[in-house]
């Protein structure tokens, strides 16, 4: 088994290659700096429906923020440390930024160190779906949203007990809502 400091070293030479690969589009893509998060949601955002969004790429492209839809569309990686989630401590749940699907609670949150959010199970069962991913020269398991197919990062087996997981998550493809 790779250890985690391993895992981490291979995601942010990854990441640095994903943030200046050829398929970016030159000032498409915002910094997590300049990042706003979104308070308004599109037609088809819900934190209670479940059902299997299928949106055509050119609808995805209208309703989602630039540098979101980099990330969920087309595999994009964010920087890590630098986004808003990889070292916050909320209490509360994690939602699909593009379709509002539930997919974690912050007591499955751990600090894995690697500069992502990583949590080390789902809320359910469906909230997530897996991917093969061969790129970069790795096999890896992809995490995509089990309603709408976003990226939301990759999972590896390296986690913490019970489930010895850890989901490492964009913190761009989520959003966060404080227990009340």
């Amino acid at each position: 088994m790779i250890q985690p400091i391993l895992h981490c070293a291979i995601a942010l030479l990854v990441a640095s290659a994903c943030s200046q690969g050829p398929s970016k589009k030159p000032g498409n893509v915002q910094s997590p700096e300049t990042m706003s998060d979104s308070t308004t949601h599109h037609r088809y955002y819900s934190r209670t429906d479940t059902t299997k969004l299928e949106l055509p790429e050119s609808t995805w492209q209208e309703i989602l923020e630039p540098q979101l839809f980099e990330i969920a569309r087309h595999a994009a990686t964010e920087r890590a440390f630098t986004g808003k989630y990889w070292d916050f401590e909320g209490l509360g749940s994690y939602y699909c930024a593009a379709c509002g699907n539930h997919l974690f609670r912050s007591d499955s949150k751990f600090s894995s160190g690697c500069g992502w959010p990583s949590f080390f199970q789902t809320i359910r069962q469906n909230a997530v779906q897996y991917k093969l991913d061969r790129s970069h020269g790795m096999v890896r398991s992809e995490v995509l949203c089990g309603r709408c197919d976003a990226h939301l990062g990759h999972v590896f087996d390296d986690g913490p007990p019970p489930t010895g997981r850890r989901y490492c998550m964009n913190s761009i493809s989520l959003e966060f809502e404080t227990d009340k």
